[in-house]
């Protein structure tokens, strides 16, 4: 494994939060992304449901020294070349595609791909996946962390879907070495109040560290 891939996911790790950006253009998602970094958030997820993602990214990931910059909803491995000769440090996919998987650990990218089921989560470690994601998370709930874990206590599990403030905490209690969170964070975007954002995230990272009992 590259030192970088194991800084990656140490940062990510440490820091237990993926703000998953969703965006109407550009221009939005840089300033919720901006947003996110004031608040202390350590990685950004950028989907490619954000118009010139792949720009976004690269922007980002120039910018932005201190914020690891990742790519989201990557469905194949061409999209997942794409986000990495644009900058992203590591690729998320709201299932499992092998391919990507390949492309990924031949570039010592991490990758963490959606998975829903035991046998999904078994299937994306086979594949090297190095965290998983389980999604959609307002579905399977955090007993389904907790439930995974005992069989597989070395399973590196992050929910996204359905985290919100009021409920990380069971997450990270659950056995999630963190949470992807979009909409629950982000929503201020929509009305330009960019600030709400950043208290928001501070909540996230105090809330998280006080379930892990820091």
């Amino acid at each position: 494994m590259s030192i970088a891939k194991i800084e990656v996911l140490k940062t990510i790790t440490a820091s237990g939060l993926v703000a998953v950006i969703r965006a109407e253009s550009p221009d939005q998602a840089a300033r919720i992304a901006e947003a996110c970094a004031l608040g202390g958030v350590a990685a950004l997820e950028i989907t490619f449901t954000v118009p010139g993602a792949s720009g976004v990214i690269e922007h980002l990931a120039k910018k932005s020294s201190q914020i690891l910059i990742g790519a989201g909803t990557v469905l194949d491995p061409e999209t997942a070349r794409i986000a990495i000769l644009a900058g992203a440090q590591f690729v998320v996919s709201p299932a499992l595609n092998p391919e990507t998987a390949r492309l990924c650990n031949r570039y010592q990218v991490p990758y963490m791909p959606g998975a829903a089921t035991m046998r999904e989560v078994v299937e994306a470690m086979e594949c090297g996946a190095d965290i998983v994601k389980v999604f959609p998370g307002e579905i399977l709930g955090p007993a389904f962390v907790k439930a995974v874990k005992a069989p597989l206590p070395q399973a590196q599990l992050m929910p996204t879907g359905g985290v919100g403030i009021e409920n990380v905490a069971d997450w990270i209690k659950a056995g999630s070495v963190a949470v992807g969170v979009g909409g629950n964070l982000t929503a201020g975007a929509k009305t330009g109040d960019f600030a709400s954002i950043t208290r928001l995230a501070e909540q996230f990272v105090a809330k998280i560290k006080l379930a892990r009992g820091h």
